[in-house]
């Protein structure tokens, strides 16, 4: 992928006049959002679109949970 095709999937959050946890919560929700636009682009359909990123959520909160 180019780097102005990256651009193009590649939401940045903005960071001013935003507390760090809505700073992070952003972040978190224009990366699955970029996810899913770039998922769409390729083809998937929204069922397994959806199971994939729920599992990966899934997978980092585990793992996570592993750490403590």
């Amino acid at each position: 992928m180019s780097k102005d095709e990256s651009k193009f999937f590649i939401t940045e959050f903005p960071i001013e006049g935003f507390s760090l946890i809505d700073q992070l919560q952003g972040r978190v929700q224009f990366a699955i959002l970029d996810q899913i636009k770039l998922m769409k682009t390729s083809g998937m359909d929204s069922k397994e679109i959806s199971k994939i990123i729920l599992d990966n959520v899934q997978k980092i909160i585990e793992n996570c949970q592993l750490e403590e």
